[in-house]
């Protein structure tokens, strides 16, 4: 295991976290727009996990550790600046999932996201919206009525338990 590299990742979850939490407490989250800061954070977080895929591919498990393998799920998920790397991170999740090296629910929600972000139907269900009263509901989902099956193959529950 790289712990350097572990650490490193870590370290930048964190950092967004912290930042999306200050943001939240001082009121200027939520907003209708991205908001300057966390774009440049999530825009900065991504430049170096590019650096690091280049120079090891992408940080699974056998790697990095399970906690840093998900601060790299992370900054992908949060790089919506950059469709065209998290549509190519979400090719090498499919690999790292089928070596049992990354964790089947990490595909799933980052493969969404580039989903729905491009106007897409959802294909595993993760991605959900607040409607008129408040209640989380999904956003469009391809072929719903096999959503279940293709979510317990990665390993997540069904969608009514999710809601």
């Amino acid at each position: 295991m790289n712990q350097n590299l572990a650490d490193e990742l870590v370290t930048m979850m964190t950092g967004d976290q912290r930042l999306l939490q200050q943001l939240f407490d001082s009121g200027e989250l939520p907003s209708e727009s991205y908001h300057p800061r966390m774009k440049a954070l999530h825009e900065q977080n991504a430049a170096r996990l590019k650096e690091i895929i280049g120079a090891h591919g992408w940080p699974g498990v056998s790697l990095v550790g399970e906690e840093a393998a998900k601060a790299a799920w992370l900054v992908v998920q949060h790089s919506v600046s950059d469709p065209e790397f998290m549509g190519g991170c979400a090719s090498l999740l499919e690999d790292g999932v089928a070596r049992e090296d990354i964790a089947g629910w990490q595909l799933a929600f980052l493969q969404d996201r580039v989903r729905t972000l491009s106007g897409k139907p959802q294909y595993y269900g993760t991605q959900f919206d607040v409607d008129e009263n408040g209640w989380p509901t999904p956003f469009p989902i391809e072929d719903s009525a096999t959503v279940n099956e293709r979510r317990a193959r990665l390993g997540l529950n069904s969608i009514e338990e999710r809601q």
